[in-house]
């Protein structure tokens, strides 16, 4: 891509008591982020100093007001300072109410930055749940967030590793309270979502798998018949309104399956079904796109680590692949 075509990515620095910042100046100390896109740190210039001397990497920070103003070169880090930790009391890796609303702030800017078409696409390392709860934010996560500064309906999920994509058809609910969720209505309205997010991609006449429930799939209902009360309809539903679409796939194979080229993506029925296949196949690689906002995020998938925080040793693949995906999917995005 070249130079006039990269995409501005705001990357807010996250929970400044976890990895956040630490994997943040990691990835931009790589060249390599600097030929695919120009990204615009949102943060605090004391954090990013004092984590830069923990962990001895060190890079110039330039403060801009806007995106526009940035140097984009390597060795420099793009910052818009919103100055919000008091660095006396700052302390890594701990719960912190002023942390959780210094990430929530970072977001909100960063959203703002997209919003006003100054920034193209968000890419998020971790924030903590407990943080913004002591902070009192009324959000659980981005997501949340996110769709309430979108007004967007239901945002969904998509992890993406190496050649395996994955879709949540529920996700931050309990295993028991997750399957009575699973109905036809639902498993129709997810497939038909899934092939739209997919086409948004550049992934033309997207091939799709639905996970199964149970053993087997049921076993012709002999190991439980949510699959033929509940998904099989769904399915048959889905593909009336042109969607290509497999299952239920027992799970024990649908992920190899699609990781080898079968399926574009697979419908994950829960939380655990679909991160334990991504985190199996290439834990670090793990990257989360959320579908459903008027603009893409991509994100890291792992939490704040705070028992690593400014230690020096976070790894920083998974941010750099989060980046990564920013830059080759932001271009299609804007095309809509």
């Amino acid at each position: 891509m070249s130079e006039q075509t990269q995409s501005i990515i705001a990357i807010p620095i996250g929970d400044p008591a976890g990895i956040g910042p630490e994997i943040v100046i990691k990835s931009l100390a790589q060249k390599e982020i600097y030929d695919l896109c120009k990204p615009v740190v949102i943060g605090d210039k004391n954090v990013l100093t004092k984590i830069m001397d923990a962990i001895d990497t060190h890079l110039e920070i330039n403060e801009v007001e806007e995106p526009a103003n940035g140097k984009y070169e390597h060795g420099t880090i793009d910052l818009i300072n919103l100055n919000n930790i008091d660095i006396d009391s700052y302390e890594m890796g701990v719960v912190s109410g002023m942390c959780g609303h210094a990430s929530y702030e970072y977001i909100k800017k960063s959203h703002e930055l997209v919003e006003s078409g100054k920034a193209d696409s968000i890419c998020t390392p971790p924030i903590n749940k407990e943080s913004l709860q002591a902070s009192e934010v009324p959000y659980i996560d981005h997501t949340a967030m996110l769709s309430a500064f979108t007004d967007s309906y239901d945002p969904m999920t998509m992890f993406e590793v190496k050649s395996l994509r994955i879709f949540f058809l529920t996700r931050h609910v309990s295993l028991a309270d997750s399957i009575p969720m699973m109905t036809k209505e639902r498993v129709e309205d997810y497939l038909v979502r899934c092939k739209e997010a997919l086409e948004l991609l550049g992934i033309e006449k997207p091939k799709l798998a639905l996970a199964g429930l149970n053993p087997h799939s049921g076993e012709g209902g002999l190991f439980g018949r949510e699959e033929i009360n509940e998904l099989t309809p769904g399915i048959e539903a889905a593909r009336k309104q042109g969607v290509e679409v497999n299952g239920p796939v027992p799970a024990d194979s649908v992920f190899h399956q699609a990781a080898n080229g079968k399926y574009d993506a697979v419908l994950s029925l829960y939380h655990d079904q679909g991160h334990i296949a991504a985190k199996m196949y290439d834990f670090e690689r793990t990257v989360s796109v959320t579908n459903g906002l008027p603009y893409l995020r991509t994100s890291v998938d792992h939490g704040t680590a705070f028992d690593i925080a400014g230690k020096g040793i976070a790894s920083e693949v998974s941010m750099v692949e989060a980046i990564k995906a920013a830059a080759k999917y932001t271009p299609y995005f804007k095309q809509q």
